[in-house]
């Protein structure tokens, strides 16, 4: 049996198990993309839940993994029933982003909050195309 983790498992592989999961279970119609999107907000939710208020330690490893499977689940639901690519969608925003926030603003000697702010007002205000 091949072995299953992210070195050797692409996001189609993960989206046909989501997606036969789904149709085993006959959900799709519960999976209108409303429904889908509110889910991985849930599940996102469940996920910041470990790490909101100060602990005393660390979460449990076993506990944050599963929460964020779940989002992960959800995130591949959503893009297999909106016939997303996400290897492409990844790399197009990823590509926005690096223009967005230049190395020669964002860098080891500059990190300031106050560039960021600028760039997200310029962003909200429609200054820019990202």
């Amino acid at each position: 049996m091949k072995q299953v983790n992210d070195t050797t498992t692409t996001f189609q592989e993960l989206k046909d198990i989501v997606a036969k999961f789904g149709k085993d279970r006959n959900w799709g119609k519960h999976h209108a993309p409303k429904n889908l999107a509110m889910n991985i907000a849930i599940e996102a939710a469940e996920l910041m839940e470990h790490y909101v208020w100060e602990r005393d330690g660390e979460p449990d490893k076993a506990e944050v993994a599963d929460e964020l499977a779940d989002v992960i689940f959800n995130c591949l639901n959503f893009a297999a029933s909106q016939d997303i690519d996400i290897t492409t969608a990844f790399m197009a925003k990823f590509e926005r982003l690096q223009k967005k926030y230049p190395t020669t603003i964002f860098n080891a000697d500059n990190d300031s909050l106050d560039d960021y702010q600028k760039i997200k007002q310029q962003y909200r205000a429609g200054k820019t195309n990202d």
